[in-house]
C-alpha cells in the first residue's frame, strides 16, 4: 500500500484483461503491444515462446478505485506502461517501482515521457543507470495511397517456403537487435512450421521470386498491427518492401479495420520516408530504456 495508492499484482490474465481492457483502449493504437498481450493471453489458445501468461509479470496502482497506472512484462521482454489518459501521476509510479521491488525489470517501454519518468525514478531506487536502446515511432494510415506503383505479387507463406523463411525471420531479428551478432543457422522447426499456421505472414514475389514479407499481427476492435518487415538486402532499393506493406495495409483495411499501424526505427529514415509514402503518419513517439548497474 502506497499513501494513496494501491499497488495491485495480478496471478490470473483473465481478471487482469477485465480490469485493464477498456482502460487500454482509450488510445488503441498506441497500446497496440499491451492490448495485443493481453487478448492473446485472455484468449489462450497461442501459448508459445513467451504467450503463456503463466510468467507475465501484470500490475495496476489505483487511487480511489481508479487505475493510474498499468504494467505488464512478457519475459523475455521488458516491462510495458500506459499511464491512464497519457496522465503521469509520480505517485502512481513510485508505488508501481515500490510494488516491484522483488522483480527485475531488464528494460521499459512506453511514451516517451512516461518511460523517462519511470526510468528516473526506478534508477534512482535501485542503484541503476539507463541507456537508450530504441527510439521508436507509431504510424497509422487509414488509406493506402493510390499513387504509389503496385510491383509484384502478394501471397501468404506456405510450407514450400521453409527452405528461406527462418533464414529471413532470423536476420530481421538480426537488423532490429543492432547488436552485430552473426546469424546462426535456424534450429527451432516446429517454431517456424507454426509461423507458416497462423495464416498472417506475407510474402511478396516479383518474377516468381520472394522478395519481402510483412506480418499482420494484433488485430484489436478498430486496430491491426504490421510487424517483421524484410526485405533481404540484395532486393533493396527496388520498392519491394513498398509494395508489399502497402497491399497487406490494403487487406486490413478490406478486412474492416479502420486503421492499419506499424513501428519504425527513428535512427531509420529511409524507413520512415518510405512509410510516408504509403500514406502512414506519425501518432507517437516511444523509447525502450535498458537498465543496468551504475559504477
Amino acid at each position: 500500500m502506497c499513501t494513496n495508492m494501491e499497488f495491485k499484482l495480478y496471478k490470473d490474465v483473465h481478471e487482469f484483461y477485465h480490469a485493464t481492457f477498456d482502460i487500454l483502449m482509450h488510445h488503441e493504437a498506441q497500446n497496440v503491444i499491451m492490448l495485443g498481450n493481453i487478448i492473446i493471453g485472455h484468449a489462450g489458445i497461442d501459448k508459445t515462446e513467451w504467450r503463456d501468461p503463466v510468467n507475465w509479470l501484470m500490475a495496476t496502482v489505483e487511487s480511489n478505485n481508479e487505475i493510474q497506472l498499468i504494467a505488464l512484462m512478457t519475459p523475455p521482454w521488458g516491462l510495458t506502461l500506459y499511464a491512464t489518459d497519457n496522465v503521469i501521476n509520480n505517485e502512481a509510479i513510485n508505488c508501481l517501482i515500490k510494488g516491484l521491488k522483488n522483480h527485475t525489470i531488464p528494460s521499459v517501454v512506453s511514451t516517451n515521457d512516461i518511460s523517462f519518468c519511470f526510468a528516473e525514478a526506478y534508477c534512482k531506487s535501485n542503484g541503476l543507470k539507463y541507456e537508450i536502446k530504441e527510439n521508436m515511432r507509431l504510424h497509422e494510415l487509414t488509406k493506402v495511397n493510390p499513387s504509389l506503383p503496385q510491383i509484384g505479387t502478394l501471397r501468404l507463406v506456405e510450407e514450400k517456403d521453409m527452405h528461406f523463411i527462418p533464414y529471413w525471420h532470423e536476420a530481421f531479428q538480426i537488423c532490429i537487435t543492432k547488436n552485430g551478432i552473426i546469424m546462426n543457422e535456424p534450429q527451432n522447426g516446429e517454431f517456424f512450421h507454426h509461423i507458416v499456421s497462423l495464416k498472417n505472414r506475407f510474402v511478396l514475389e516479383y518474377e516468381g521470386i520472394p522478395v519481402s514479407m510483412a506480418t499482420i499481427t494484433r488485430e484489436l476492435q478498430t486496430t491491426c498491427n504490421i510487424a517483421n518487415v524484410y526485405t533481404p538486402p540484395f532486393f533493396r532499393g527496388k520498392g519491394y518492401a513498398s509494395s508489399c506493406v502497402a497491399k497487406v495495409s490494403q487487406i486490413i483495411l478490406d478486412r474492416g479495420f479502420k486503421k492499419s499501424i506499424l513501428t519504425t526505427d527513428l535512427s531509420n529514415p529511409t524507413s520512415n520516408k518510405i512509410y510516408q509514402e504509403i500514406g502512414y503518419r506519425p501518432i507517437c513517439d516511444t523509447v525502450m530504456l535498458e537498465f543496468s548497474v551504475a559504477f
